[in-house]
């Protein structure tokens, strides 16, 4: 096996207490493997699967299914009719928590969403009367509107700017907003990609304070009891049980919210009802996530479409 950093030791020691769980954990990370491909179907699945499937694990919605390792969805031609869309496990763990989601979901706000994934599979589980997508760095938009139209997300609309745009053109008027959080990307290195300077404590205090920004932007826009739903790809403490605990600190109306069918996936490093999962466990390469509801009482706003389209229209980035 090829020697661990320094830095890639120091954070197996804070993850796990185990010593055979921190050799497993950077053994994933310095030896990866592959991972059995996952599928959303965003219209309805054959009666007979064009796939080799794996068993359902007993959290996953029935829109999802795990295929076989080595399996190739991309390149069969239902992907491209928009039958389904190509995700990592990693993503479904993540987006799960929406599953907890009881009430009727009206307005859904991903406000990091390119490629889409997240978008996607919010739109199919809670089946919401608006999607709204968007997605800050211009280039990846491109990627967003394609995959949404391929897969007929409707109605959906994209938009293109900084969170703090939307805290001040439409509080309070959204059920459910998704913060899938830019992050050092760690778990890129359980799949054989490049994550240069992921482990360097400047780079992750970077990304924090990032973090923190967007998700204090984005509880600004969610209605009374409407929720806010934080998710990484990344394992470092400082962008995950850290960002909560600032995030509850400052928005106390705020609670996290027990997802049961994760429970066995619960974090041990806060006391936080959030989850992870972790390469070693051969599922993904890895995942952090959290579902806060707004406790506050009051009158939510309506959704102001026009404020909206102030922002959207100019740049011609609606999908319809």
């Amino acid at each position: 096996m090829e020697k661990p950093s320094n830095l890639l030791l120091k954070l197996s020691r804070r993850l796990f207490e185990s010593l055979e769980e921190q050799e497993k954990f950077i053994a994933a990370l310095v030896n990866p493997q592959f991972f059995s491909p996952s599928i959303l179907w965003c219209q309805p699945k054959p009666e007979i699967s064009p796939f080799l499937v794996e068993t359902p694990l007993i959290w996953q919605p029935q829109f999802i299914d795990r295929l076989a390792l080595g399996e190739k969805p991309g390149q069969h031609t239902l992907h491209n009719q928009g039958y389904f869309y190509c995700l990592d496990f990693s993503s479904v763990f993540s987006a799960s928590i929406l599953l907890a989601i009881t009430q009727s979901i009206h307005t859904i706000f991903d406000m990091c969403a390119a490629p889409g994934g997240k978008s996607i599979f919010a739109w199919k589980a809670l089946e919401p009367e608006l999607l709204i997508s968007n997605e800050v760095i211009g280039k990846r938009l491109g990627m967003l509107i394609s995959n949404l139209k391929r897969c007929q997300i409707n109605p959906s609309i994209v938009v293109n700017r900084d969170s703090s745009i939307f805290a001040e053109s439409i509080p309070a008027s959204t059920n459910l907003v998704i913060v899938d959080a830019p992050c050092t990307g760690q778990s890129l290195l359980a799949k054989g990609e490049k994550a240069p300077g992921c482990f360097h404590p400047t780079a992750i205090n970077k990304s924090a304070n990032r973090q923190k920004r967007i998700i204090a932007n984005s509880a600004q826009i969610v209605a009374s009891q409407g929720y806010l739903a934080y998710m990484t790809c990344t394992y470092s403490p400082e962008e995950n049980e850290q960002v909560c605990e600032w995030f509850l600190s400052r928005f106390p109306q705020f609670k996290a919210v027990k997802v049961s069918h994760l429970q066995e996936y619960q974090s041990h490093l806060t006391t936080i009802p959030c989850y992870r999962m972790f390469p070693q466990n051969r599922l993904g390469a890895g995942a952090f996530a959290v579902l806060f509801q707004n406790t506050a009482e009051g009158e939510s706003q309506q959704l102001d479409l026009g404020a909206l389209s102030a922002v959207w229209m100019n740049s011609n980035n609606n999908c319809a």
